[in-house]
């Protein structure tokens, strides 16, 4: 975890004000002409922008988590502000170390502060990356990839949950498919939205060697240059947990992670043994899950894994644990994403008649979105092909098709 990633910047909210980004922003803007009863305008006609998409990294354990935000507020005083200063505002209190429902109330209040409306509202959802611990994934591969939470907050006329201008921001946020009901509550049973802090982690962790304290001195020097106060209740854990992430990425070695499991083979390649393809069927093994660390940016990446291959008839298919476990073991490193496909069907090909096989990588870069171009939604695919796969133009085709449909199946 670094402040600065090829010279880009990726705490800058530490550093910047909110009093500087909406000075010269309030543009004088009348309400109803000519006493009409009602609200319009720059006096008290509710202003809503949808859909800003933000992110930040977690207090508790240093991953970035990705939020839309949905902020509104009602002018007073005969003046609105620059919508652009809304979502920059947001961005300045994102680019800190945050758990969600600080982050709200920190953006509320500075906009309240700085606007002076008569009222502010701010509906973050959040989505945090999943906190897998490489023995518990290697036990149970359908662990989720994201965790979700909707926190709100309010100020003004506002502060009052059941005022009727809640009702009207709601509404507005229904056509996004948000509803008031799933709102997370202040003090509900569903206290920790992080998952390096739930109960299955804890456990997890009780079970693993002690990091190593030089490590959590680093990452704890590290918070102190920000500013953060590293004995603060939320972050006296933060270094450990955040250590025992990266410790999730340590070589280990192949033999003992897959119990040996990969000597021999499933379908023993017989040098004189002649091949007909049109008697073997292609074999999917779709939607595996993977995380892994990009070793250019130490940030983790994660998706789904497709292979596909040719089986004889009469032989049994590779188990799928074996196969997860081998795309777990490549993905439990540093890695990049083209080196991470390649290896995942070099070693699967020898355990295959012929070494015939091809593998997708699909695949959401935290480092898109929080450096450089801040790209949220995109998504990188890669490709590697072995034997017949590669002049097979139908076979491939066939196989892309399978990817397709369960890419298709998954997105519903």
């Amino acid at each position: 975890m670094i402040t600065y990633i090829e010279g880009i910047d990726i705490f800058p909210g530490y550093r910047q004000k909110v009093k500087d980004i909406v000075e010269g922003a309030l543009f004088p803007e009348a309400g109803l002409e000519n006493n009409r009863i009602g609200h319009a305008g720059g006096a008290g006609g509710l202003v809503i922008v949808r859909d800003l998409d933000l992110y930040s990294y977690c207090e508790s354990c240093l991953l970035p988590f990705q939020i839309k935000c949905h902020v509104g507020y009602v002018p007073s005083g005969q003046r609105v502000v620059g919508l652009s200063k809304l979502s920059r505002v947001a961005d300045v209190f994102a680019k800190r170390l945050q758990e969600p429902q600080r982050l709200a109330d920190e953006v509320c209040s500075a906009l309240y502060q700085g606007i002076k409306p008569a009222g502010v509202a701010l509906v973050l959802q959040c989505t945090h990356i999943h906190f897998p611990d490489i023995e518990s994934v290697f036990l149970e591969s359908s662990q989720q990839a994201w965790l979700k939470t909707l926190v709100l907050s309010g100020s003004g006329i506002f502060d009052d949950r059941n005022a009727d201008v809640w009702s009207d921001f709601f509404c507005l946020l229904k056509f996004k498919g948000i509803e008031i009901e799933k709102v997370h509550l202040r003090g509900s049973s569903d206290q920790w939205w992080c998952p390096s802090l739930s109960a299955l982690s804890a456990k997890v962790s009780s079970k693993t060697v002690p990091v190593n304290p030089a490590m959590v001195t680093s990452v704890s020097s590290i918070l102190k240059s920000l500013g953060e106060d590293s004995s603060r209740k939320e972050l006296t854990g933060t270094p450990g947990r955040f250590v025992k992430w990266l410790l999730n990425f340590q070589s280990i070695d192949m033999d003992v992670k897959l119990n040996g499991s990969l000597s021999g083979g499933i379908d023993s390649f017989d040098p004189d043994r002649e091949v007909n393809f049109k008697d073997r069927q292609i074999h999917c093994e779709l939607n595996l899950p993977f995380w892994s660390q990009c070793e250019h940016h130490i940030l983790p990446f994660h998706g789904v894994v497709h292979i596909g291959y040719f089986i004889s008839e009469g032989f049994d298919p590779i188990a799928k644990s074996l196969v997860q476990s081998i795309v777990h073991f490549y993905g439990f490193k540093l890695q990049v994403q083209e080196r991470l496909t390649r290896q995942i069907a070099e070693t699967i090909a020898p355990l295959l008649l012929g070494g015939h096989v091809i593998v997708v990588v699909e695949a959401s870069h935290t480092c898109m979105i929080s450096r450089g171009i801040e790209k949220f939604g995109s998504s990188t695919a890669t490709v590697a092909v072995l034997g017949h796969f590669s002049t097979d133009l139908a076979a491939k085709a066939m196989f892309f098709q399978s990817v397709a449909s369960a890419t298709t199946s998954r997105g519903q």
